[in-house]
């Protein structure tokens, strides 16, 4: 069997502009992602807060008991 080619990469020639437009496009891409994982975590958060019990509305008296 063949040895495998080995190939290095010196360089990479890449206009200025071109390498902008790259990173743009990696940053729109980036949002849909950032909002699918963000609610994804919100139900995870949401599901742990209901099993735990951590809703219990202190806030609404002024940190006293009931």
């Amino acid at each position: 069997m063949d040895q495998p080619t080995k190939i290095v990469l010196v360089d990479i020639n890449i206009p200025f502009i071109r390498l902008v437009m790259i990173m743009i496009k990696f940053a729109l891409a980036a949002i849909p992602a950032m909002i699918a994982v963000s609610l994804i975590i919100a139900v995870l958060m949401m599901a742990l807060g209901g099993l735990t019990g951590s809703g219990n509305f202190m806030w609404m008296h002024s940190g006293r008991p009931y």
